[in-house]
This record gives structure tokens, sequence and C-alpha cells, in this order.
């Protein structure tokens, strides 16, 4: 017969005295106590096996640290790895800008809305450990501990939900850690990482409201939470939610707030506690956001500003897909990774049939992960986990949070001792339903049924251990064998998981080459160039993404999810490129957007070798110095000089430089090649001027004849990539231009161009606009973390005209004018000269900054009101006049043995 399910009866409040501090009988210090040696042993245990088998995966998978293959694919590259490098620089104080203002990238950007998204975990302090040439090492070990981090803390909820054997929850808690949402997102996204260590520290958040315990920590750790990543962290607020709901539901030990120890009507003693146990937690969840408040709002404000993707509109995946991500070795960002293990998985399904648990409790929390896995696949409260945008690339970020719905569950039905034979037949029988269902699914690989084959095989055993230790209770040898089986069970299929997973994505998606020579050459000779801020230098294209932020200088390339929409349409008006949907603006090797922008040394770079997964070729590198306006100019007053033959991107450019530098042929004619497999542009230039040609859309090659070896490829592909503009050579004696273009294939026999494709440069007008622009300019300029300071010629008038985008948060002044928010000419900072003012300043300030800090500090004097009064009721008082103790009385809950 199973043991008789546990009391549900809510226990009367005992009434504790309370002395003054001082007293004789004051109670000292304790050791902690027997209820947390298990929480901790436990979290120690799940920190140390998670580890261990991230790392081992790693190493099956021949990936670095341990192998010599690259781990750098799509934005992990090109994205998170620059920024941990900024990061490490700026935290020793070697970069020209601050935690505001990033001088660095896209000709200067907001860094505070880039930390607070990337680098505000507290984990990635630790990137200053490592040597500047390892920043793959440093956040490979970041990733590794904040996965490490999330499975002890999942390990310690365990144990607090109820008590049981803790190397079982050392085991449960590896596996939420080491689920297939964190190998197929979260280990190279490692921002949502933080999301899979604040899940569980916000159930235990609810467990303190619950129990009317901790009221200040529990909204410092919302706080954190947030403050590391608030993107993850709000998905973890509402599962922490859910899981508060049901506890309350389904629990009696719920605090109450009377010390009254009279009987209550029904309604009022179990309505009233939960419903004030409602209430504790609201208090902290709003305390904690407030408390994030200066970061969330600047990411808010900033996120507004950007970019703006397309809309990305929600298809469910087919439920055979959804069964088959319960499954080892099973890839895809297009369906949930669910994956928790086999045996663990064969547990939670015991749930519902295991008369062990009470059955309110277990009608909650199956209730709980139906209503879960139901609202991954429906619109509506998609938009909800996900904050009301459906979000492109990845649509199940979520599902971590249904991963630790499910090893809760797990739990629940193992802690009291292992289930029993109908409760073990009734899950696995689930589990073969679910195997079943998955049949036929396009993400089932070749090693996953074999690996379920190898879980059941040793979790079938370990069952077997079990019942036999139960049976028979004559040593620890059983057990032992039986805990020993179950780890061996998720281990071998975690790491099957890990190394499949990561040889998939590999084969199937986009990846940058490790750091390398090409890097550390190019940032040892961007720093012996480097002359910031009398001009930038831009080090050109290095592999990766966000070059600048890797081997140093001042250039356009930028790639984040705040990317300014204002930045992003400035610089692809101007014949910039971008990939990422318009988020990834990259640099333009052209000397009139360079006179713009002040590039005055640029840095070209040719790999000596081609580009591989396990190695970087060394790349020679070439510098070029050139006359460049400085970084302020004054224009003439009034709107910028009309200049270019139409609204293309030599106008654009002509219009931002003030003069006319290009020829621009009207509507260059087209003619069919004679092979037919491609399309020939002819049009009339100067002699000797350099021809370019701008086509954003265009995917093919480009070359002029006559150069046939000079052949440029563009890769336009709307709405993802636009093509940069391109230099194709020089216009011959006769005049006569001449463009060969050959499309791919499935762009189709006729490419799509621009009504003006084709610009020729006149090198001596564009060297006589720098000199005027540079003899009328400032003088000198100087730069300090997020403020730019121009000294100007005496009686300057007109516009002073500052090389920075203007995107919001700027002001400026002229003189000694207070700063206003600066004035936009074409995209570029500006600020109207009178002719008594000989400087200008312009500094910046991040959008929410203010609003952030006000409800941050009203966040901060709330939680304060919160910790005094309940420090003065854990204080006695001394009467005033009888000089006697009075006792303050307490209601403390009897501990909860669920």
């Amino acid at each position: 017969m199973p043991p008789a399910a546990e009391p549900e009866v809510a226990p009367e409040p005992q009434v504790t005295p309370v002395l003054a501090p001082g007293s004789a009988s004051e109670p000292r210090p304790s050791r902690p106590s027997r209820g947390s040696r298990p929480r901790l042993r436990a979290a120690a245990g799940a920190a140390l096996l998670t580890g261990v088998l991230f790392c081992l995966a790693g190493r099956l998978a021949g990936s670095y640290p341990f192998g010599t293959r690259t781990r750098n694919i799509v934005d992990l590259g090109q994205q998170y790895l620059p920024f941990h490098a900024y990061w490490r620089d700026l935290l020793l104080g070697r970069t020209h800008g601050d935690l505001f203002l990033n001088w660095s990238s896209g000709f200067g950007t907001n860094f505070l809305g880039d930390f607070g998204t990337y680098l505000s975990s507290p984990f990635d302090l630790l990137v200053v450990l490592f040597p500047a040439d390892r920043p793959e090492l440093a956040l490979y070990a970041v990733t590794a501990l904040k996965i490490a981090t999330a499975g002890a803390a999942m390990a310690a909820l365990l144990l607090t939900l109820r008590r049981g054997p803790w190397p079982v929850a050392a085991i449960l808690g590896t596996a939420y850690a080491l689920s297939g949402w964190t190998f197929n997102y979260g280990a190279t996204v490692p921002m949502w990482l933080d999301g899979l260590v604040a899940f569980p520290l916000l159930c235990l958040v609810g467990e303190w409201a619950r129990k009317g315990r901790r009221p200040v920590l529990g909204p410092l750790v919302v706080a954190l939470a947030w403050c590391a990543n608030f993107y993850t962290a709000y998905m973890a607020t509402i599962g922490a939610a859910v899981v508060l709901v049901v506890r309350l539901l389904t629990t009696d030990d719920t605090a109450t707030a009377t010390t009254s120890t009279s009987i209550k009507p029904t309604f009022e003693a179990a309505g009233r506690p939960r419903f004030l146990a409602l209430l504790r937690a609201a208090r902290s969840v709003l305390l904690g956001i407030g408390l994030a408040a200066p970061l969330v709002i600047v990411i808010f404000l900033g996120t507004k500003a950007a970019d703006p993707t397309p809309p990305t509109a929600f298809v469910a995946a087919a439920w055979s897909d959804v069964a088959a991500r319960f499954l080892p070795a099973t890839a895809s960002v297009a369906t949930p990774a669910l994956f928790i293990g086999t045996p663990a998985l064969a547990l939670a399904l015991t749930l519902p049939f295991n008369s062990a648990v009470a059955g309110r409790v277990r009608a909650g929390w199956i209730t709980a992960i139906a209503l879960v896995t139901l609202s991954l696949q429906w619109e509506p409260t998609h938009l909800l986990w996900h904050a009301g945008a459906s979000p492109n690339g990845i649509p199940y970020r979520q599902t971590f949070v249904l991963c630790g719905l499910l090893l809760m569950a797990a739990w629940l039905s193992v802690a009291g001792g292992p289930p029993r034979p109908r409760a073990l037949l009734g899950g696995t029988g689930a589990l073969g339903l679910l195997t079943l269902a998955a049949a036929g699914s396009v993400d089932i690989d070749r090693w996953t049924y074999p690996a379920v084959a190898g879980a059941v095989a040793l979790g079938v055993l370990a069952a077997a251990a079990a019942l036999l230790a139960r049976a028979r209770p004559v040593g620890r040898l059983l057990p032992v064998l039986a805990v020993v089986l179950l780890l061996a069970a998720q281990a071998g299929e975690t790491l099957v998981t890990g190394k499949r997973i990561e040889e998939q994505q590999l084969s199937e998606v986009s990846w940058a080459p490790r750091v390398g020579p090409w890097h550390t050459d190019m940032a040892r000779a961007v720093a012996e160039k480097d002359a910031w801020p009398r001009h930038r230098t831009d080090p050109g294209e290095v592999p990766g993404g966000n070059d600048v932020l890797l081997v140093g200088g001042e250039g356009a390339d930028y790639y984040s999810s705040l990317t300014s929409d204002t930045y992003s349409r400035t610089l692809t008006g101007l014949g910039f490129g971008y990939y990422a949907k318009g988020r990834h603006p990259v640099s333009l090797d052209n000397p009139v957007t360079d006179a713009i922008f002040s590039i005055g040394t640029r840095m070209r770079s040719t790999p000596r070798g081609p580009l591989a997964l396990d190695r970087l070729p060394e790349a020679t590198i070439t510098v070029t110095d050139t006359p460049v306006p400085p970084l302020v100019t004054v224009h003439p007053a009034g709107a910028p000089a009309p200049a270019g033959s139409s609204d293309s991107a030599f106008a654009r450019q002509e219009r931002m430089l003030g003069r006319a530098v290009y020829e621009v042929p009207a509507g260059p004619r087209r003619t069919t090649a004679p092979d037919g497999a491609g399309t020939t542009l002819t049009a009339r230039c100067p002699a000797g001027s350099d021809v370019w040609l701008w086509a954003p859309e265009y995917q093919g090659t480009a070359a002029l004849a006559g150069s046939p070896s000079a052949t440029s490829t563009f890769a336009g592909k709307l709405p993802s990539v636009v093509a940069p503009m391109q230099r194709l050579g020089t216009v011959p004696a006769d005049g006569t231009v001449r463009i060969d273009l050959r499309p791919e294939p499935k762009a189709g026999p006729r490419p799509k161009l621009p009504a003006n494709p084709v610009g020729c440069l006149d090198r001596q007008r564009l060297a006589d606009t720098v000199r005027d622009l540079t003899a009328t300019g400032a003088t000198a300029v100087r730069a300090t973390g997020h403020t730019l300071t121009a000294d100007l010629p005496a009686g300057s008038t007109g516009t002073a005209v500052v090389a920075v985008p203007r995107t919001r948060g700027w002001r400026c002044a002229a003189g000694d004018a207070p700063l206003a928010p600066a004035d936009s000419r074409l995209g570029l900072l500006a600020v109207p000269l009178d002719g008594r003012a000989t400087s200008v300043t312009c500094s910046f300030r991040p959008p929410g900054v203010k609003l952030g800090g006000a409800v941050g500090a009203a966040a901060l004097l709330g939680l304060l009101a919160t910790a005094l009064p309940h420090r003065g009721r854990r204080t006695g008082r001394v009467h005033p006049s009888a000089g006697r103790q009075e006792f303050t009385a307490r209601a403390h809950p009897a501990r909860s043995t669920e």
C-alpha cells in the first residue's frame, strides 16, 4: 500500500517572545539549520555536475576551448563576443567612452542601453580576469558559470518546495540547467542565461512571500534578476507567478499577518493568508522592478527608438515537432526546446499516477503544466510571454519556464520516495505515447532514439534498485546504486544532446571564426595610428562583426538590438550597407563619407587563406592616411546646398558634404549581355574620375568593362541585407562607362537598381572641399566620456555640424549657453552659430536616465519603509516607566513538509 498522503491542515500559529537586545535570554546566532544543509549540498552538487557535463559536451563536439572548432555562431560571434571584449576594456579604463556613450561603434552610440541589454549581469564582471586576447575564453567561462548557477538555484528550490534526497535534487537541478533550451538557445545567447538563473530564484521569492519571510531580500533578488537581463526576467517572473499560484492553492502553510491565535472562519483562515501572500509577492516584484528602473527604462526607450525589424507572424509548431523536442539530440529554432532528460521526464509523467502525492497537489501542478504548454502554441499567450511583440528568429524563448515546471513535478513525485510500480508504469506509458507522437518529426536526429533507449534501460535499473531498497532497507548500497544509475542516464543523454546540437548548429547556421592573428594584428595597427578625437580610425572589415569593439578604432560598424533607426536610415541613405534587417550597419570604404565622418585613417586587410571552423588565417594589413575635415565643421546658414541630380545616395552625400563632387549620369542605358546571362549599364562620365555603383538590392557581381579582374560582389537581399556602394574602377579616356552585371540565378535576369545607380567621383573637387571645410572647421576637438567640445574660429556663423548621428539624448550648445536638445542637419548633430561663440559643446545623456533614476529612488524609499517596520518587529522594547521587558508576539508558521 502506498503511504498516506501528507496532511494538508494549516498549523496553528506559534506565539514566540522576542527579547530586547542584550538581555540575558537573547538567543545567540546559530549555525545553519539542518534544513539548510541538504540545500547547500544539493546546490553545490548541481553546480559541480552541471559545469562538468557542460564542458564535457563541448569536448565531445570538439569546440573551443576544449577543441579547435569555433562556437561563434550567428550573434554570439558578431554581437555578444565583441561587446564583452569592449566591456573588459571599459572596466579597465582603456576606451574613449564611458557607461553612457560608446565612441567606438556607430560614430557614437548609447552604451548604457547596450550595457543593460548585453552586459549588466554580475557574471560579466569576470571578463577582467582574462587576457585581452582571450575574449572567447572569458565569455565561455561566464556562460558555464551562469549555467552552473542555474542548476544550483533549481536544486535549492526543489528542496524548499519539499524535503527529499539531496542527490536527486542535484541531478534534477542539473537537468534544468542543461535542458535542450540551454544547449539550443541559451549557450549561444549568454544574456538569456540570466533568466535561467532568475526563474528558480524568483520562485524562492514567491516562497518567501508565501511564508511572510525576507521582505527586503525578496525585492533585491527581483531587482538583480531584472537588471541582469530584463527580457528573460520578465518571462521568469510570469513563470514564478504560476508557481506561486499553484503553491497557494495546494499548500496550507501560508503565513498569516495576525498574531491572534483565535480560530477564524474558514474563508479567512484559508483565503486571507493567501491574499496577503499575493500582496507580499506583488510588493516584492514592484519594488524590485522599480529598483531596476534606471536600466529597464533606458532599454525600453532605446528599443522604441531602435531600427524596427519587419513584423513577424506567429505560426504554431506542429504537435509532432513539439513532442519531438522533449527527446534528446533534437535542435531547431522554430520549435520549443523542451528536452530535460528521459528519466527526469518520466518522473514528471508519473505525477498524475502517484497516489502518494496529495490529490490537489497533483491536480494543481498538472493543470499548470498543461496550461503553460498550451500557452506556447496560442498567439495571444505567445505575445504575452514576449511582452506583446512576436520576436524575430526564435519564437519559443520562454520554454525554460516549462522545463523548470516539469522538473518541479518530477521532484514532487520522487521526493517522498520512489514512485510505486503503478505510477512508474503510468509514467512510462505516457513517455511511450509521447515518443510515438514524435515519430516522423523533422527534428528527430539519428542519435535520438538510441539515446532514449539507453536512458530508459538505465532508468529501469535505477527504479528497480530504488524499489528493492524501499522494500528491503538493509543498507545504503541499493539507494546509492539507484542514484548512480539515474545520474548515468541523465548525464549520458545530456552529453549526446549537447554534442549533437553544437554539430547541427555549425552545419546549418552562419558562423564567425575564432579570434586569431588577424584580430590581434589589426588591433596593434589601430592602436599605433589612433588619433581620436582629431579624426577617426576605421579598421574596415574584420571577420565576425562589431569590428571596432574587438580591434579598436571609431568606425561605422555597429550591431545591436538597440541600433537607432535614425542612425540606420542616415547611413543607408548615404550608400552604406547593413545586415540583420538594418540593425547591423557596416563600414563603407568611400572617400566622400570618410570626409563627412572625419575618418582620417582607414585600415584594409586581405586574408592569406580561407576562413575555417578551426582556424583564422593571418592577413595582410594596409594603412591609408587621408586628409579629412575635423569632427566639427561649419556650414553656411539655411538649407544644405542643393547638389547632385537626384535623390540618390550620391546626392545625399553631396548635401551632407555641402559641395558637388560627383557626376551622376541620368538613367544609364541598359542592354542585355550577349550571352543573355546579365545586363550591361552604359553611361558617360569625365575621364579619370572614379566609377561607383550604388545597388542596395542587387545580388550578383559587377565589373567595369576593360578591367574584368576587378570584379565586385553585391549581396543585397531585402529586408535582411543591403549592399553598400562600391568602387569599380576609373573612367577610361573616352569617357564611356560600361558596367557588366551578372546577377545570381535566383535573383532573376534583370536586377533591380535605383534610378541613378552610377556616380563618378571627381577627386580634385573632393580635395578642394576638404581643404575648405578644414580651414573653417574646428581648430581643436576634445572628447571626454560622453561629452565633445570643439574650438571654432572667431566669427563663425551658420551651423556647426558634428560628425555624430543625431540620436535621442544629445544636447548641444554654442559658447556658454545652456545645453539644449540638439538640432539635426541631415541626420547629424547641428548647432546654430551667431558669430559670437568660439566653441560648441555636445553631451549625451541616455533617454530615460532621469525618469529611471526617479523611479529607482522611489522604489528604494519603499524598500526602506518595508525594512524599518520589519526590524522593529524583530526588536524587543523596554518600557520607559516600569523598566521591565516587554515582549512582542509574532506568529511563526510551522515548517512546510511538502
